[in-house]
């Protein structure tokens, strides 16, 4: 198959990169960082996490960031709703896009949140609902779908069925996320060309955490399989809780880079994202886990 020519690229660093920093991130700096990143042209960027600030501390001025960004046309600030609590919030944030997120292992399922796949994503049914008559975008993520840190190995019929469960419910946008980047290139071939032949593969995104050193190679055979949406965080943001000293999310300058060199088009800055990475990286006090921005900012030094 031929790859795509065009590529959209989900930053999901101000949520995802940032929700398990324990010091905490000032408001100013989350909100420059969305700014920045909008500006170098990502069309969809992961603002906020509408959850208890109880569980995600990180993520407890969401209200306030969201009041604070400054809002380009056409950019979709999405944020994340565990229930109808966090979609109030969202709503009254004015988020252009919701995510919800069910995971495609059963163990992980009840270690997490004590109750079977079926029971947790039914829990969403009312949050999707809503935000479909306030006319807000849905995204349902569906972790944990390439292997899981309880069971092991995840049937790909459990990830089929996650995704079916979205789509009954009208949801826009399914992700299909290596919550543990354990993917091999084979697997997640396999995985999305189950998950393509019930969804439109334009409506499928992969997520994937760089944990074994396997993303880029994911997203090439995601691509291979006719996925055109990816999720990346700055900097590689955002390390793997299940993984003790892993990286997690894969770095947007090495996507970039890659798909660069592939000729596909993601109407991304490069060069601006390699800005914000070592600006980030600087703001946290570490180096970034980027190769490419690092690569390139040494350069840029010498």
């Amino acid at each position: 198959m031929a790859l795509p020519t065009r590529v959209k690229i989900v930053e999901v660093s101000p949520r995802d990169g940032l929700q398990n920093e324990k010091e905490f991130v000032p408001t100013d700096i989350k909100v420059e960082l969305i700014d920045r990143l909008a500006a170098a042209g990502f069309p969809n960027v992961e603002a906020a996490s509408f959850v208890s600030p109880k569980w995600v501390p990180q993520m407890a001025d969401g209200a306030d960031v969201m009041a604070r960004i400054q809002r380009r046309p056409g950019t979709i600030y999405s944020v994340l709703t565990p229930n109808m609590k966090g979609f109030e919030g969202a709503l009254a944030a004015r988020a252009d896009e919701i995510v919800i997120f069910g995971a495609a292992s059963e163990a992980f399922s009840q270690k997490n949140i004590n109750c079977s796949i079926a029971e947790s994503i039914a829990r969403f049914e009312p949050v999707v609902q809503a935000a479909r008559e306030a006319g807000i975008r849905v995204r349902g993520s569906i972790s944990c779908a390439l292997g899981c840190p309880y069971q092991g190995e995840v049937p790909i019929e459990s990830v089929v069925d996650v995704a079916q469960r979205y789509l009954a419910m009208q949801v826009d946008e399914i992700d299909v996320a290596d919550t543990i980047g354990v993917g091999t290139p084979r697997r997640v071939r396999d995985v999305m060309a189950a998950v393509t032949r019930v969804v439109d593969p334009a409506r499928v995104s992969g997520h994937f955490h760089d944990t074994y050193g396997q993303a880029l190679a994911n997203i090439l055979a995601s691509l291979e399989t006719g996925i055109s949406i990816f999720h990346a965080s700055v900097a590689g943001l955002g390390g793997c809780p299940y993984a003790k000293g892993a990286t997690g999310n894969v770095a947007t300058e090495d996507v970039l880079y890659m798909l660069r060199g592939l000729d596909i088009d993601t109407g991304v800055d490069f060069d601006a994202v390699v800005d914000i990475g070592q600006w980030m990286s600087a703001n946290l006090n570490r180096k970034g886990s980027s190769r490419a921005g690092n690569a390139i900012a040494a350069k840029r030094a010498a």
